[in-house]
């Protein structure tokens, strides 16, 4: 398991024993938040990153070799991929969007633009499949994607359980605030008192206020106070979305209209019945008492997490078959 993400949150994550190795072959894009992207330096670590295009390959390919690989399974850094074609490692992608697209669409008018796009659109073309779990951006330029079920984990309601740890009212709405991967912070100090809605945030945030608990306070794991809570408010991430669908929360979701896969996300997630739209000015003073009270009116349609199954079954297929 190659990636620069905790160790302890992987182990968290994955219920199966692996191998760490600290190691990432892209970023992305560099964030100043949650949901505010450095778009100036982002492009410029691309141009820097493919102006040395081949030796970045030839790196990745020893690396991948020096692991003794027999298969690789990316999601989604497209240098991987390449260097696993380099090296002849068969190699898969896994992921509901990719960085080509991504990168179209907010560099395209940089002058290095055709070059990377080139060089990005070949590496993903050369996995054997890429594997697009439900719901997926489209990936027009490419004629390897699989379409595969949603990736998510289902999680224990211990609702009963948190009301007496926390010590909250039966009738009170409890809402888990997951910004996403970066730890943005709203000014929850200035939310109101006393509306019958108690907040769950990180420890991180250092927060005094009397309807506000931590999430290490509940000792219970992400996926199961999702479960447990009456809505999660953050952004249309893959795995914030599709974990609220599956275990039936509906998601507060504070809009990024200039991300490109937010379309597919959102569209999904308003078909089963989960989306409540929070505007980013409601995060100020906390005026979100009627989108609470939406979200608890809101039946989630039933849904089946079925994506990771199909693709361990095309992976051993593949495996059993070479």
């Amino acid at each position: 398991m190659a990636s620069t993400l905790p160790e302890h949150f992987l182990r968290e994550r994955i219920d199966a024993d692996f191998h760490f190795i600290q190691h990432a072959s892209d970023f992305g894009l560099v964030m100043h938040s949650a949901l505010d992207i450095d778009l100036e330096t982002s492009a410029t670590r691309y141009a820097q990153l493919h102006k040395n295009w081949d030796t970045q390959v030839d790196a990745e390919a020893q690396f991948i070799v020096d692991q003794q690989a027999d298969l690789v399974l990316a999601d989604v850094p497209y240098l991987t991929l390449a260097g696993a074609a380099q090296s002849g490692i068969p190699a898969f992608a896994l992921c509901s969007l990719n960085w080509a697209d991504i990168y179209r669409h907010y560099f395209h008018q940089r002058p290095e633009a055709i070059r990377v796009l080139v060089q990005m659109e070949a590496a993903y073309a050369s996995a054997q499949i890429f594997f697009c779990p439900e719901p997926s951006m489209s990936m027009a330029f490419l004629d390897n994607t699989l379409a595969v079920g949603p990736i998510a984990r289902q999680g224990k309601d211990c609702r009963l359980q948190l009301n007496h740890t926390l010590d909250l009212a039966e009738n009170a709405a409890l809402i888990l605030i997951a910004p996403g991967g970066i730890d943005t912070r709203f000014p929850v100090e200035n939310w109101p008192h006393g509306q019958g809605i108690h907040w769950l945030v990180s420890e991180r945030w250092q927060v005094d206020h009397p309807d506000i608990s931590t999430l290490s306070e509940t000792g219970l794991s992400f996926t199961d106070l999702l479960v447990s809570c009456d809505g999660v408010l953050g952004k249309c991430g893959y795995g914030t979305v599709t974990e609220c669908v599956v275990n039936g929360t509906p998601l507060l979701y504070i809009p990024r209209p200039d991300w490109p896969e937010e379309k597919s996300l959102l569209d999904w997630l308003t078909a089963y019945h989960a989306a409540v739209r929070i505007e980013p000015a409601w995060l100020e003073m906390g005026a979100l008492r009627e989108s609470v009270d939406q979200a608890l009116g809101l039946k989630v349609k039933p849904c089946i997490a079925n994506g990771a199954e199909q693709i361990a079954d095309t992976l051993q297929g593949f495996i059993n078959g070479k």
